[in-house]
Parts: structure tokens; sequence; C-alpha cells
């Protein structure tokens, strides 16, 4: 079964994330469990945490539904060693506060080496800042997810998500998350089904799809290879939608969150409608007002 959905607000408490998700017919939905602009956050109240695990309740959203995202601030590859301890303890605390409001896995970009340190330095930095995070808490997947490559972000290739994964200590509490604008502007083909073929068995083969545990549904604002990380409206950019319907017809993809970053916000109920469609599965519907 396909869960579609969106990364929704959360603003004025995570508890508003669900409902907002369910204003718009999503069968899934991301969401930041704190400000993603701000290093430290108030500590989640009992009342957030017991609200939003009731409005889950109430909405039919379970925890392999939902992906979380951390901060963009944080970089678990930083060269500095106050950057990298910096990073490191803010992660444990976004996966902390996944583990408080029941959520079970933590979508996260892996870091950049700032053009400071050299790539497999800094991908050794990102996994064992992984393990320190999977020291502290208990039952949240570290779900890495594939760049675009832009600037001197790691993880844009395949074989940087083996090389963390490779180094993680506890397999079973690692996973992937694809972004389809970031594989397509990072080089990889998904314009066509036949192309989409080739670059899952690639993936299969470079890192495993049984890593996966989400995917970043986007179409792209440039062009294949470009490195540049623009998001557009699903059929508005220069990936087109056949990558969608693959998704949403192959089973590989069930049971997992399927979310939307698209960039207007209005057309998401839209937009998950057609990817339902596409797989030939009744939508959760938009709640009348």
């Amino acid at each position: 079964m396909k869960y579609f959905g969106a990364h929704v607000s959360a603003s004025g408490g995570v508890e508003n994330a669900p409902l907002n998700a369910h204003m718009i017919g999503a069968g899934a939905f991301a969401l930041f469990t704190k400000n993603q602009r701000q290093w430290v956050a108030a500590p989640l109240t009992p009342a957030q945490i017991d609200a939003f695990r009731a409005r889950c309740e109430e909405y039919g959203y379970r925890p392999f539904q939902i992906l979380p995202h951390d901060s963009y601030l944080i970089n678990l590859g930083h060269p500095d060693e106050a950057g990298l301890q910096k990073s490191r303890q803010a992660f444990t605390d976004e996966m902390k506060r996944c583990e408080l409001l029941g959520l079970d896995r933590l979508n996260f970009h892996p870091g950049s080496t700032l053009k400071e340190i050299g790539e497999e330095e800094c991908l050794a930095r990102i996994a064992e800042s992984i393990n320190l995070a999977l020291e502290a808490t208990l039952g949240v997947t570290a779900v890495i997810e594939n760049t675009a490559g832009q600037g001197s972000n790691l993880g844009w290739k395949f074989e940087h998500l083996a090389y963390i994964i490779d180094r993680v200590e506890d397999k079973s509490r690692v996973g992937i998350c694809i972004d389809t604008c970031h594989a397509f502007s990072a080089g990889y083909d998904l314009s066509t089904a036949e192309a989409c073929e080739r670059t899952f068995a690639e993936l299969d083969r470079v890192v495993g799809l049984r890593y996966l545990r989400g995917m970043h549904l986007n179409d792209d604002l440039k062009a294949q290879g470009s490195r540049v990380d623009r998001h557009a409206p699903l059929g508005d950019g220069t990936l087109g939608l056949e990558v969608f319907r693959y998704v949403a017809a192959d089973p590989r993809f069930d049971d997992m969150p399927l979310i939307l970053e698209t960039p207007d916000e209005s057309r998401w109920p839209d937009e998950i409608a057609q990817l339902y469609a596409f797989a030939g599965q009744p939508a959760p519907g938009v709640p009348t007002r």
C-alpha cells in the first residue's frame, strides 16, 4: 500500500503537523520537530507529546508513515572539531525528540566537507556521528538522504551512502531516503521507466533497497547532472512525471512515507491525489470544511 504526503508545517507545536497533513488528504507526512533554523529548542512538553500522539492516532498516522527531518544547520561531517561536536549534540537531541514522539526514523542530509577535508574523512565522521547518536537513543533509525551534490555536500553518489552504512555498527537502525530531484541533479537518470529501472537497480547493487525507509518526490527545476538543488512542482520540471508513475506502481516502494517537498503548497492536495491515481489506490481525500 502506498502512503503519499508532504512536508507539512508544525508551526504552533508538533501536534499541528498531523492535522495539517490530514487537511491536504495526505496518507503520510514529514515535519521538523523543532525550528530548523535554530540550534537549540525548548524540550517537548508532556502535553505536546500527548497531543501529537493523540492526533496521529485520530488521523491514522503510524510511525512508518511519518518522516521527520532534522535541522539543515547540522553537519555530521564537519571538518572543525567544535562544529562537529555541536552538530552531533544537535542531531542526538533530534533523535531523542523523535523517540519521545514515538517516531521510528529521522531523515537527514549527511554532511559537507566545506572544502577543508577529504571526502573519505568526512564520510567517516558522518558514520561515527551516526554511531554515537544510535548509542544514545532507542528505536529510531537514522535515515540518510541523498543530496544533489551542491557545493561541498556529500551523499550525491550512491557510493557515499554505502560507505557510511558500511561503517555504521547497528545496521538495523540505519536507512536511506531517495529524493528524486536530488538524484536527477546528481546525474542519475529517472526520466523514463527504463531509466528508473537502471537507476534503482544500481541503487540496489551499490547500497541495497532493503535500506530504503522513505522517499522525497520532487520534480527538478534544473538539468540532469546540474548538481544544483532546486525543486519543482510535479510535471513542471526537467524530470517529468514518469518517475512518479514508476514509484506509484512499484511495490518495492510500499509501506513507507513518500513525501512531496514541491515548492507550491497550494498544489499539494492535487499532487497527492495525482500520485494516488498513479497507484490505482483510493486517496484519503481532503476533508470538507
